[in-house]
C-alpha cells in the first residue's frame, strides 16, 4: 500500500491551507479535549495537544503501509498582567465581545504546536518530529460598535481568540510579526519543512508520496 498522509484536524482552515502543498491527504478527527487553561505553558500545551491529536488517529487507523500524520494546535494567548490568559473559542456571545475587547489596542500570540508522527519499525510502531511557531498580533483600538458588528457576522465562535485573520477580522489587524499563515490556523512553511524532514518532496504534488 502507497505511503498515506493524514491530517487529524476537522478544521476546514487546516485543510484549504495543507492543500497549498499540493499532496493528497486524507482527514481523521480526533476526539482530544483542546481547551487550554490558565496556569500552563501556551508553548508546551499546544505542542502536547498536537501530538495527543496525532497519536490518537495513528493509534485508531490499523490499515497496512506507512501514515504520516499531522496534529496541529492553536493557542491564543495575550498576557493582561497575571499572566498569560489563554481565549479559546467563545462560549458565546458575551465571551466573543469579552475576549475582543481584551483584544482590542494590545498585543497577543498565536501558538501552533504541530506534531508529525510517522510510522517505523521498532517497539513502539512510530516516531513524532514536533515545532512550535509563534506569531505576535497587535488589533487596532476597537470601538464597542465595531465589537458587536464583528460578532454579529458569526464568524467569532468557531476560532480561538475570537477572531478570523482572514476573514471580517482583517481591518483590526494593525501588524504582525510573523507567520501569517499560522495566525489562520496552520504554519504552511514549517510543515514543509517537517514533511521535507521524512523525505516527502512536497513540490512533486500527488508523486510526493
Amino acid at each position: 500500500m502507497a505511503n498515506r498522509l493524514i491530517l487529524a484536524s476537522a478544521s476546514p482552515r487546516r485543510r484549504e491551507l495543507l492543500a497549498l502543498l499540493g499532496v493528497p491527504f486524507e482527514v481523521a478527527t480526533s476526539g482530544v479535549d483542546e481547551d487550554w487553561t490558565t496556569g500552563r505553558d501556551p508553548v508546551e500545551f499546544a505542542v502536547h495537544l498536537a501530538r495527543e491529536k496525532a497519536l490518537d488517529v495513528w493509534r485508531r487507523d490499523t490499515s497496512a503501509g506507512r501514515r504520516f500524520v499531522l496534529g496541529a494546535d492553536t493557542v491564543v494567548v495575550i498576557d493582561i498582567g497575571g499572566g498569560p490568559e489563554p481565549l479559546n473559542k467563545p462560549e458565546g456571545r458575551d465571551d466573543a465581545i469579552r475576549m475582543l475587547r481584551l483584544l482590542s489596542g494590545a498585543t497577543h500570540t498565536v501558538y501552533t504546536g504541530l506534531a508529525l508522527v510517522t510510522s517505523v519499525s521498532g517497539d513502539l510502531g512510530y516516531e513524532v518530529t514536533e515545532a512550535v511557531v509563534g506569531t505576535a498580533v497587535t488589533f487596532r483600538e476597537l470601538t464597542d460598535e465595531m465589537i458587536h458588528a464583528y460578532v454579529a457576522t458569526g464568524e467569532p465562535y468557531d476560532k480561538a481568540g475570537g477572531y478570523g485573520i482572514q476573514g471580517h477580522a482583517s481591518p483590526f489587524v494593525e501588524r504582525i510579526e510573523g507567520d501569517y499563515f499560522n495566525v489562520v490556523g496552520l504554519p504552511v512553511h514549517t510543515v514543509a519543512r517537517m514533511l521535507e524532514g521524512e523525505g516527502i518532496e512536497w513540490w512533486k504534488g500527488r508523486s510526493a508520496l
